[in-house]
């Protein structure tokens, strides 16, 4: 296997919503390993003690903060907590989300109501508090903010069962573009990456099942990857080699939605 590319994150203050396990758990290793400072969000911190204590073994520093995304004085308590630990956050990783697999006219509004709170509204307030504070500390002049959105590829591709699923990723697309076009002159990248399926704690029982089974069929490729494959484009656009990229979508998916 080739060898892949490093990206020296030293001096960078990262912060990832959901980062208790899944995809966001794996970001924020693969920050700390760059050299960041990670700062790991969740609902409840002490899911988080785990991962830090993974972290600082393997020689990084990392933090764990309680952040509710869907609350916006939560998360700006959270922002305070990780500026006390390591200083402003210039790194913003806004993964914290929820899926349910449910047909249209199965759907309760109270699971409507959380998709849209958890997957759109708080991908918009840990976005714009991180904003707040990197325009506060001169990312004008710096050019060193980073945010990526994590989207998926239902945003690309319908798939059974993720109608409102889906909306709230297509929404997070044209969020992120839109951020970025407001923030360009201020210092601040604004990107997005679309996963597809990948091998995680989250998907292995639905991959596993006869239904998982029939959606690997499908994929042009009839495979899944190990979610490892998202680290260096995650990597890349959190560097100062994306000095010149933002608005950009990042579908990283082995082909899946073609």
């Amino acid at each position: 296997m080739a060898e892949q590319p490093k990206f020296d994150l030293t001096g960078r203050v990262a912060l990832v919503t959901g980062a208790s396990s899944g995809l966001g758990a794996g970001f924020a290793k693969a920050l700390a390993a760059s050299g960041a400072k990670v700062v790991l969000a969740a609902r409840r911190a002490d899911k988080l003690a785990e991962q830090v204590a993974a972290i600082e073994a393997a020689g990084g520093q990392a933090v764990a903060v309680s952040m509710d995304v869907t609350d916006e004085a939560s998360t700006i308590a959270a922002y305070d907590a990780a500026e006390a630990a390591f200083g402003t956050v210039d790194t913003i990783i806004a993964n914290a989300g929820v899926a349910t697999e449910k047909m249209a006219l199965s759907l309760e509004m109270d699971e409507v109501d959380t998709l849209i709170a958890a997957n759109l509204r708080g991908v918009f307030l840990t976005a714009r508090e991180g904003a707040k504070r990197l325009d506060k500390a001169g990312a004008r002049e710096k050019g060193h903010g980073r945010i990526i959105l994590i989207g998926s590829i239902t945003a690309e591709k319908i798939y059974a069962a993720s109608s409102m699923y889906g909306a709230t990723k297509a929404a997070v697309r044209h969020l992120g573009r839109s951020l970025a076009r407001e923030w360009a002159r201020r210092g601040i990248n604004v990107n997005i990456i679309q996963p597809g399926y990948f091998d995680s704690e989250m998907t292995g029982d639905m991959l596993a099942s006869d239904v998982g089974k029939a959606l690997v069929a499908s994929f042009p490729r009839q495979r899944t990857r190990p979610a490892t494959d998202l680290h260096v484009p995650l990597l890349f656009l959190a560097s100062d080699a994306s000095i010149g990229v933002t608005g950009s979508v990042f579908t990283i998916d082995d082909g899946q939605c073609l």
